[in-house]
């Protein structure tokens, strides 16, 4: 993978070794070591990210709200829009988009439709800098270099069904926690 984090080098795979040690105190470990890979891989590449995106003045967190907003139709959304999508507390929300106001990359703007409620607009900087930000991910294919497309389209369609099973969104022709 590009742009290594803190490598462990470890003589052995750790997630393998707890495996065979819940497999002889639990039973099957298969679940285990999937949902411990996934997570130990998220770890692995927010590292890598924040790192490419320092400096950009990004953390991963601060580039998908820019993103989310770069795409949205008008540059603008709620921020209680921006937290569903990026599924984060609003609290979050609030301290992402204050660190990007202040960058310059984001204002807040109320919101016509509601009085109470505030949106969070994309800046013509802000759009410069996902777009710069962007490039520099795709540049490393997002550190995922180290799978070839057809490991990436299986790997994203495994975790697609663990999302779709979650309820994350509704697929077509699917009953949300419906099993295959």
């Amino acid at each position: 993978m590009s742009s290594p984090g803190k490598s462990l080098d470890l003589p052995f795979d750790p997630i393998e070794r707890a495996g065979e040690l819940w497999a002889q105190a639990y039973g099957p470990a298969s679940a285990m070591r999937a949902a411990t890979s996934v997570m130990r891989v998220q770890q692995i590449l927010l590292t890598r990210y924040d790192r490419l995106l320092r400096p950009f003045g990004l953390t991963f967190a601060r580039y998908e709200a820019l993103v989310l907003l770069r795409f949205s139709r008008t540059g603008a959304l709620p921020l209680k829009v921006v937290g569903s999508r990026l599924m984060v507390h609003p609290t979050s929300v609030t301290n992402t988009v204050d660190r990007l106001e202040a960058a310059g990359l984001v204002v807040r703007r109320p919101n016509p439709r509601d009085g109470r409620g505030v949106l969070a607009r994309i800046t013509p900087s802000g759009r410069k800098v996902a777009d710069r930000a962007t490039g520099a991910l795709m540049a490393v294919d997002f550190c995922l270099d180290c799978l070839n497309e057809r490991q990436r389209a299986s790997l994203t369609a495994a975790l697609r069904d663990v999302r779709v099973a979650a309820g994350d969104f509704s697929a077509p022709g699917r009953v949300s926690g419906q099993r295959d």
